[in-house]
């Protein structure tokens, strides 16, 4: 569609670095999470992904941009504030599903850093390209894994993906590839903080699930550590 619109074609040069986006994004980042969901609880694999802000900062101080103290206090604040709300779920892993849960958010947080201030296309481009790189790869992988598709889906799990494409990848990964390359680190990532607190929302609506007392004050925890985050973004100006 880009094409389509008149988007110049990434070079060569622009290609090889999407290229390497979508492995460390994609197939490092959630393909690995995808994998260990299966033998690790899901509050374990929130918490994993809730190291990503860690991460980044860390790989931003190896190229120069450190994190402020009040950027740090707001990644830590929210940190908590996960492995708060996750607290009362089961923490149980197969020891290949941790080696898992390390390389993801390492993966990710790794790719969204190494990115910054590379020769890429527009961000819609740039987000499109590392898809489709990243796409291709995870095909690959599964099928020689043994993957195959063996019943075509049903109705409900082709909107679910209609669903992702359009709000996931489209709008959602598009923006986080702007906020990449526009404001710091440690306010892009902390989306992983932010997604737990919708996810508890949705259920609710959702799914009819209940949540008490101790789930909202992890969620307003969540929510104050991001607060922080931006406002220290904010005076780091």
């Amino acid at each position: 569609v880009l094409r389509w619109r008149g988007s110049p074609a990434p070079t060569r040069r622009q290609w090889r670095n999407l290229a390497i986006m979508g492995l460390t994004m994609l197939v490092l980042g959630n393909g690995m999470v995808v994998l260990a969901e299966r033998t690790v609880s899901s509050g374990l694999a929130a918490t994993a992904v809730a190291s990503v802000p860690l991460w980044m900062a860390l790989f931003g101080a190896m190229r120069g941009q450190n994190a402020s103290r009040g950027e740090w206090l707001g990644i830590a604040i929210g940190f908590l504030g996960v492995v708060w709300l996750n607290a009362g779920s089961s923490l149980t892993a197969t020891p290949q599903g941790l080696i898992l849960l390390l390389i993801a958010p390492i993966g990710w947080a790794f790719g969204s850093i190494w990115a910054r201030g590379l020769d890429l296309p527009s961000p819609f481009m740039t987000a499109a390209g590392q898809m489709l790189c990243g796409g291709a790869m995870l095909i690959v992988l599964g099928l020689l894994s043994g993957e195959r598709p063996t019943t075509w889906p049903s109705m409900n799990g082709l909107l679910a993906v209609a669903y992702l494409c359009m709000f996931g990848s489209i709008v959602a990964f598009t923006a986080y590839v702007w906020l990449l390359h526009n404001v710091r680190p440690a306010l892009v990532a902390s989306y992983a903080y932010v997604n737990p607190v919708i996810a508890v929302i949705l259920g609710v609506i959702i799914g009819n699930e209940h949540f008490g007392g101790r789930d909202f004050l992890a969620m307003a925890v969540i929510l104050a550590g991001v607060v922080v985050l931006t406002l220290a973004r904010t005076r780091a100006k």
